[in-house]
């Protein structure tokens, strides 16, 4: 599903946010990229949703080679993926039943569709009750929730989560977690990065370590407990 060939990235002034960075993840797979606050984890979930282009090597989604993708096929290709973000980026002057409706209308789906997709996605985060009230009388969990519903509402074969519990407490975290890990048992592949480190490694997932924009670390629980 996602593969990085040497891939590096290098910002203006010399800055290395990757470098030769080298993993594949398979379809429906669940994993955690960890590291310190500028490792590189968001700029690397930039170049999954080519939201930045690499500056060497290569990076595939679904065998698709990112670097084919033209720039007006950009909004088509990332239809296809959910991405969450730690702050939400809701619209707080709608409801919640309009934020998570938003990628559907932009995509052009029939009005029956929409509502039909909107109420399940808000059901399955358990908010199906909220939909007709404004994101700003919710909590910070449940807003986190709204931003989950909103990605997966186009039913995308990959999701990607930028810290997604860092504002959240213990517990909440752990909810988030759990949803995460509802749709990576149904075929979605996820990827989910993130510095708890105390929760992921409780979690039984593969686990990508960045450090100082270099891939440090892979270790995957399962297949070292197979081995063992």
């Amino acid at each position: 599903m996602i593969r990085f060939d040497n891939t590096s990235k290098r910002y203006p002034g010399g800055h290395d946010a990757l470098s030769q960075v080298n993993f594949f993840i398979p379809p429906g797979q669940m994993a955690f990229l960890t590291g310190h606050s500028g490792a590189g984890k968001s700029t690397l979930l930039k170049l999954i949703a080519l939201l930045e282009r690499p500056t060497r090597g290569q990076v595939f989604v679904n065998n698709q080679n990112l670097a084919r993708i033209s720039r007006t096929r950009i909004p088509y290709f990332r239809r296809k993926i959910g991405i969450i973000f730690q702050d939400h980026q809701l619209l707080f002057d709608r409801t919640v039943f309009d934020n998570v409706a938003l990628p559907l209308i932009i995509a052009g789906s029939p009005r029956r569709e929409v509502g039909k997709r909107v109420r399940a996605a808000l059901d399955k985060v358990g908010l199906l009750n909220k939909e007709k009230v404004y994101p700003i009388t919710l909590s910070g969990g449940e807003q986190q929730r709204v931003g989950i519903a909103r990605a997966v509402v186009n039913k995308p074969a990959l999701l990607l989560a930028d810290e997604p519990t860092g504002n959240l407490d213990p517990e909440l975290s752990r909810e988030i977690m759990h949803i995460f890990e509802d749709f990576s048992q149904v075929g979605v592949t996820v990827l989910v990065a993130t510095h708890d480190l105390d929760m992921i490694s409780r979690m039984p997932y593969r686990q990508l370590t960045l450090k100082a924009a270099r891939l440090v670390g892979d270790t995957d629980p399962v297949e070292t407990e197979a081995s063992a």
